[in-house]
């Protein structure tokens, strides 16, 4: 009967782990997923934040563990987490990006601002950024979202709706059209 116990804890824990590994978005790097967009093109979603960033936090914990938004954006996009006051060096479109700003003492503090995020315009955290599948930017979206308000934009960005949409009044009846599936 122990062997028994054992063995079905053992599957358990199995079967547990590998629901937490289905929780979690498949993130790169902005260089992996402009590479990756070469042989298989998607779009890509960049988050971007700073370690000391509250809201930034509750996005990663409450919006990017949802079930829904995990399958939705592993199947539909590159992932690509990053630090807004991180150090590292990033090629896109042939410039080089970095912080010359960065202090080591300061890195789970307000820190130097990266190039690139000063290059995506980024003025808040967090930020989305939407690519399209040559690694142009589509658009940042500034603030945290829960699970549904962020299907909203990706699948806006995801099927290339956004490209007939050129007024606020063209969003707004996209928006008011918009049907949630997303579980919150």
């Amino acid at each position: 009967m122990k062997k028994v116990f054992i063995l079905f804890a053992i599957a358990l824990m199995s079967s547990s782990a590998a629901v937490a590994q289905s929780l979690e978005i498949n993130w790169v790097t902005f260089e992996e997923a402009l590479e990756l967009q070469k042989k298989n093109p998607k779009k890509i979603m960049m988050d971007v934040y700073t370690n000391w960033c509250g809201p930034c936090k509750m996005l990663d914990k409450n919006t990017f563990h949802n079930k829904d938004v995990v399958e939705y954006v592993n199947k539909n996009f590159y992932a690509v987490k990053f630090n807004a006051e991180g150090n590292s060096v990033v090629n896109y479109q042939g410039a080089e990006f970095k912080n010359t700003g960065y202090k080591e003492e300061l890195k789970n503090r307000r820190n130097g601002v990266h190039q690139l995020s000063r290059h995506l315009g980024i003025r808040a955290y967090p930020t989305i950024v939407y690519f399209d599948e040559e690694g142009n930017v589509i658009q940042p979206i500034s603030g945290y979202m829960k699970p549904q308000q962020l299907e909203l934009y990706l699948k806006l960005f995801q099927s290339n709706a956004y490209k007939d949409i050129t007024t606020q009044d063209q969003f707004n009846t996209y928006y008011k059209a918009f049907k949630a599936e997303f579980q919150e």
